[in-house]
């Protein structure tokens, strides 16, 4: 594995000692428990009932035998006593603008089955409603939950807090179920992130301060603006949008391009501040990691696996050298196609808001700033002949130490659903002659299937890859070829749509939950892969489907039923 030298000494925000403490606990109990159904998450994610230096002497004085494991029964006593469960940091709340059946829901949904299916999705949302119990707002410093003002919706299963990106996804289903005030409120605790800690952290756990993860704060504010009219919002999250930018186009974070002309071009890429296991994966990056040889391999690689769970695609073939080797990652020496997208809509997207609040200077700055991305990723990701905008690989061999020489030859010509992404920002998809050659790519890419669009081509068994399907990539390609105008395009974004409807309702007829994700080979099954068992609830994908009906609607002579 060639070590990127420059990506070896970045920066890292050191961690609480709670949360080194629950490491060891997690460590200890996988050599009690043993490997079957064991999740390390959740070991991170119980609280003390006493102060730290109390459990950490009890558990210090714990029985061991001579390799350093504690009896099962000792460790069950000990939990008891000392620990309270993963779950008790969050109370379940009733959200103050949930109503039934809301005014103007759905109208375009005529079915009575799908009509009957989406309002049980839409009261997923009381199930899914948390607020932060009043024990960690007294004792934040014996929680790794971080104390969150305003109550919130989670992802569910095993994430029982919230997530940045799967945050996006979730308001725009609270704005079809007219949940204005929970989404506006969710939206605040991530601009206090990002007055806190100067970025949207990647979940609200003390473990995630040391990344981000896709940053969509501005679509939020967008789509609550949009529906409310709420200029208080938009004031209150400029700011802290502003201040998000920097974070991505700074430091570390920032790229710099040099293309054949001579010409620079910025743009940006993922990079945790952080380079030793992962808290909530202690063990499993550990057992990773003892195939390398050297300390200097090892916190290279767990800072490649903190970059790439920031990424989203925590984990998938598109991030490694070797497709079969998950210790090949180099995350961050790749400049990828959906980040920046991300970030030129983050541009638009801040333009439009300084204008709406009248600091006409921050939104010329920034439309500014829009043009020269959409120029550094026409010149950089874009393929003219094969319609696709391709990740690119940092060179080693650079003429300057910050520059990084353009050459073709370093992009990934793999075919994964983020070479779409793009499509999704307006610059991009007002571009009729660019969709229209965007969507036959599409077409003939080998990804959609079945049930919706796959994440890649290759079966690695990671979860970011064939076959799963996530409903965060449906929606972003399938919103960007309607948003396009193309009466072409609009057919194969309907055609999607479907097919991605009809497997979560089938798959929710036969299992009653809603997934993470789908195998899209096969309409009416679960994803799967990975490292956790398949999780339910699901934020992410109620989200997509109640945006995607409210788009498309469900005609009454359409079945919902696999073909």
């Amino acid at each position: 594995m060639v070590v990127n030298s420059q990506s070896d000494h970045g920066p890292v925000v050191p961690t609480t000692p709670l949360v080194i403490f629950l490491q060891r606990l997690q460590q200890t109990a996988l050599q009690t428990f043993g490997s079957f159904n064991f999740d390390p998450k959740y070991y991170v994610d119980l609280s003390l009932k006493f102060d730290l230096p109390v459990v950490k002497q009890a558990f210090d004085h714990l029985p061991r035998t001579v390799n350093g494991s504690v009896s099962g029964s000792d460790l069950n006593g000990f939990l008891t006593k000392f620990m309270n469960g993963a779950q008790e940091d969050l109370e379940v709340v009733d959200p103050v603008d949930f109503v039934g059946e809301p005014d103007g829901f759905l109208p375009k949904v005529v079915h009575p089955g799908v009509r009957h299916w989406a309002l049980e999705v839409h009261s997923l949302w009381k199930n899914l409603s948390r607020k932060v119990s009043g024990r960690v707002l007294r004792n934040p410093e014996l929680h790794t939950l971080l104390p969150l003002k305003h109550p919130v919706v989670i992802p569910g299963s095993r994430f029982q807090e919230v997530y940045y990106w799967d945050s996006y996804w979730i308001i725009r289903g609270l704005m079809v179920s007219k949940m204005y005030e929970t989404a506006k409120g969710m939206v605040l605790n991530l601009i206090e992130f990002v007055d806190t800690y100067g970025y949207v952290l990647n979940g609200a756990r003390a473990y995630y301060t040391n990344r981000s993860q896709p940053p969509l704060l501005s679509s939020m504010v967008i789509e609550v603006y949009k529906r409310t009219n709420d200029v208080d919002l938009v004031k209150k999250a400029l700011p802290a949008l502003i201040k998000e930018h920097k974070f991505w186009n700074s430091g570390i974070h920032n790229v710099t391009i040099e293309d054949d002309q001579g010409t620079t071009h910025n743009l940006s890429r993922y990079y945790a501040m952080w380079d030793q296991p992962r808290p909530e994966s202690f063990t499993i990056d550990t057992e990773t990691a003892s195939k390398l040889k050297n300390d200097c391999e090892k916190k290279q690689l767990y800072r490649e696996l903190a970059s790439t769970a920031e990424t989203g695609w925590d984990f998938s073939t598109r991030w490694m050298k070797n497709a079969s080797d998950l210790t090949t990652l180099s995350t961050t020496t790749i400049v990828p196609v959906d980040l920046n997208a991300y970030i030129l809509k983050m541009e638009l997207d801040i333009s439009f808001l300084a204008n709406v609040v009248g600091e006409s200077s921050h939104a010329l700055h920034f439309a500014k700033a829009s043009e020269s991305r959409k120029k550094a990723m026409d010149v950089v990701f874009w393929d003219e002949e094969k319609g696709q905008w391709f990740d690119y690989w940092l060179n080693a061999s650079s003429n300057h130490k910050d520059v990084y020489k353009w050459d073709a030859s370093y992009r990934n010509q793999d075919i994964f659903a983020s070479n779409f992404i793009p499509l999704w920002v307006q610059l991009f998809n007002s571009d009729e002659t660019v969709v229209n050659k965007v969507a036959q790519s599409l077409e003939s890419s080998g990804l959609i299937h079945a049930a919706g669009i796959a994440t890649s081509l290759r079966n690695s068994s990671e979860q970011w890859d064939y076959p799963n399907g996530w409903a965060p990539i449906q929606h972003m390609i399938v919103e960007g070829l309607v948003r396009s105008g193309s009466k072409e395009a609009r057919s194969l974004a309907k055609d999607i749509a479907i097919r991605w409807i009809r497997t979560n309702y089938v798959t929710y007829q036969t299992s009653k939950a809603m997934h993470e994700k789908y195998d899209v080979t096969k309409c009416g099954e679960f994803g799967g892969g990975g490292e956790y068992v398949p999780q339910t609830g699901f934020g992410w994908s109620n989200g997509v489907v109640l945006a995607l009906l409210e788009e498309f609607g469900w005609a009454e002579d359409l079945s919902p039923y696999c073909q």
